[in-house]
C-alpha cells in the first residue's frame, strides 16, 4: 500500500467549516476512519466509510457536523467538519482498517486500523 498523507488542517473560528483530505492509494478495499487526539487525552473515534463507501459510522460529539466521504477513483477520503467547537481542536489522522477485523472488533477500536498516517493540526479558536 501507499501511504496515508492528511492534509487540509488549519485554523478555523467557531461555527466556521474546514474540510480534510486524506490521500489513500492502495486503500481501495479498506475502511478508512477518522480519528483525533486534543493535547492530553487518548486518540479517539471520529468517524468511518466503509470500503465501498455505502456506509459510515460517526462519534456522537460530531454526529450532524462532520461528514465523511471518499472516492475510490481518487483514492480520496475526506472529512467535512462544519459547526466547529474550540473542542473540536485536535490532530486528526486517517487510518485504514481491514473490513474484516472491523466487523469482528468494531469500527471504534483503534488497534483494528493497520495503517495511519502522520496526522494535521485543526484548530479551533472562539
Amino acid at each position: 500500500q501507499e501511504q496515508l498523507v492528511e492534509s487540509g488542517g488549519g485554523l478555523a473560528q467557531a461555527g466556521g467549516s474546514l474540510k480534510l483530505s486524506c490521500a489513500a492509494a492502495g486503500f481501495n478495499t479498506y475502511s478508512l476512519g477518522w480519528f483525533r487526539q486534543a493535547p492530553g487525552e487518548e486518540r479517539e473515534f471520529v468517524g468511518v466509510i466503509t470500503d465501498s463507501g455505502d456506509r459510515t459510522f460517526y462519534a456522537a460529539s460530531v454526529k450532524g457536523r462532520f461528514t465523511i466521504s471518499r472516492d475510490n477513483a481518487k483514492n480520496m477520503v475526506y472529512l467535512q467538519m462544519n459547526s466547529l467547537k474550540p473542542e473540536d481542536t485536535a490532530v486528526y489522522y486517517c487510518a485504514a482498517g481491514s473490513p474484516r477485523v472491523l466487523r469482528e472488533y468494531g469500527n471504534t477500536w483503534l488497534r483494528g486500523y493497520e495503517y495511519w498516517g502522520q496526522g494535521t493540526q485543526v484548530t479551533v479558536s472562539s
